[in-house]
C-alpha cells in the first residue's frame, strides 16, 4: 500500500502571528484616520418677543411668544464684564423672563462674591458679608421688586458706579433675582407645603484699570480619579488653574490626543473660563471616540489669559478593551484548534 503524506511548510508560530496581526490591523487603521473633532453646543431657550410700551414702568417690558409655560424663570446674561475708571458709571441691562405663572412677584438683591480654594466651585455668594473685592455698595436699581405675568420679560437697568477713590483691581458681585414658588397643598396630608425660594443671578466682574497684578498658572492636569487604565471611553481630564493676582483671569486652551505612533487622533478646544483672584478652579474635559486601543498621550496647552503665556502639560493613559480582546483570542483559538483537528484527521486517513 502506498503511503501519502502532506507537507504544508507552515509552522504554528506563523499561523498565530498572522492571526494576531489580522486582529490588531483594524485598530491601527482606525488610529491612522483623521482626528475626530469634539464640538461643544450651548443650548438655550430662545423665543421671539414683542416690546410693550408702558411709561409707568421703570423697566422695559416684552411679551414672549410661543410656549412659555415652563415652570421656571430665566435670568440673563450669566456674567457681565466691564472696565470702569474711578468716578465712572455705567448702566447694564439684565433680563428676567417669567415662565411660571401670572402675577408673579420678583425681588432683586445684591451680594458680593469671592473665589475659593474648593476648585469645584466657581464662586461663593457671601450673603450679608462683605467680600475682599466688594462691589455690592456700587450697584443699584430704581426699585427692588416688580411683578410679571406669564410670558413677560423685563429688562432691568442695573447701575454700576465706581467711587472716585477706588483702587485699581477687580470688584466682584452678583445681582440675584428671587421669587417664591408655592407648591400648594399636600392633598394626602391636607397640609400646606413649604414654599421654595428660587434664586438666579447675573455675575458682575468690574475691573478698575491701573497697576493691577495679573498672575496665575496651570497647577496640574490629571485623569479623573487618577485612573490610567480604561476599557473604553470617554476619557475624563481635570485641569487645575490657580489665580494668585488681583483681578480675574480667563484662561483658555486646547487638548490634543496622540496615539502610540505620535499620530493625532483627537482634539478638544477649551473655551475661556473665569478664575477669580486668590482662588483655584478646575476645568473638566471629556474626550471620546470609538474603537480605542493602546497607549495615548494627552497634551494640554493652557493660555494663562494674560501676556500670551502658555502652560503645557502631558498625561498618558491606556485603553484595553479586554472583553473584545479575550473574545477574539477565544475565537482564534477555536479556529486553530478545529483547523489542527481537521488537518490531523485528514493526514491520518491519507496514511491509512
Amino acid at each position: 500500500m502506498t503511503t501519502y503524506q502532506l507537507s504544508f511548510g507552515i509552522s504554528m508560530r506563523t499561523i498565530l502571528t498572522s492571526a494576531f496581526t489580522l486582529f490588531l490591523l483594524p485598530f491601527f487603521v482606525l488610529q491612522a484616520q483623521e482626528p475626530a473633532p469634539v464640538t461643544t453646543t450651548d443650548t438655550a431657550v430662545t423665543a421671539s418677543s414683542t416690546v410693550v410700551t408702558d411709561d409707568t414702568l421703570w423697566y422695559k417690558l416684552e411679551k414672549l411668544s410661543g410656549t412659555v409655560n415652563q415652570g421656571d424663570f430665566v435670568v440673563g446674561p450669566g456674567r457681565a464684564e466691564l472696565e470702569l475708571k474711578p468716578g465712572q458709571s455705567a448702566v447694564f441691562e439684565i433680563s428676567v423672563a417669567n415662565r411660571i405663572s401670572d402675577n408673579r412677584r420678583f425681588e432683586l438683591a445684591v451680594e458680593d462674591v469671592a473665589g475659593t480654594d474648593d476648585a469645584g466651585r466657581a464662586v461663593v455668594f457671601l450673603g450679608d458679608q462683605t467680600g475682599p473685592y466688594t462691589l455690592k455698595d456700587y450697584i443699584s436699581f430704581p426699585e427692588k421688586t416688580f411683578t410679571l405675568d406669564l410670558g413677560d420679560r423685563a429688562r432691568i437697568p442695573v447701575t454700576i458706579t465706581i467711587p472716585e477713590d477706588a483702587e485699581p483691581g477687580g470688584y466682584y458681585g452678583g445681582v440675584l433675582v428671587s421669587t417664591i414658588q408655592d407648591d400648594g397643598i399636600n392633598e394626602g396630608a391636607g397640609t400646606a407645603r413649604s414654599p421654595i425660594i428660587a434664586r438666579v443671578g447675573t455675575l458682575f466682574f468690574i475691573t478698575v484699570p491701573g497697576e493691577v497684578v495679573k498672575s496665575g498658572e496651570t497647577k496640574s492636569v490629571t485623569l479623573t480619579q487618577n485612573k490610567y487604565w480604561f476599557e473604553k471611553g470617554p476619557i475624563d481630564l481635570s485641569i487645575l488653574y490657580e489665580n494668585t493676582g488681583s483681578v480675574h483671569l480667563n484662561p483658555y486652551g486646547e487638548v490634543r490626543i496622540t496615539n502610540l505612533f505620535n499620530e493625532e487622533v483627537g482634539f478638544v478646544e477649551l473655551e475661556p473660563w473665569f478664575v477669580l483672584p486668590k482662588s483655584l478652579r478646575a476645568r473638566d474635559v471629556s474626550w471620546n471616540r470609538e474603537m480605542l486601543f493602546g497607549r495615548y498621550t494627552a497634551t494640554v496647552s493652557i493660555n494663562r489669559g494674560y501676556d500670551d503665556i502658555v502652560d503645557t502639560s502631558t498625561v498618558t493613559f491606556y485603553v484595553l478593551p479586554w472583553k473584545i480582546v479575550l473574545g477574539t483570542f477565544v475565537v482564534i483559538f477555536l479556529v486553530l484548534f478545529i483547523f489542527r483537528f481537521l488537518f490531523r484527521n485528514f493526514e491520518f486517513r491519507r496514511r491509512s
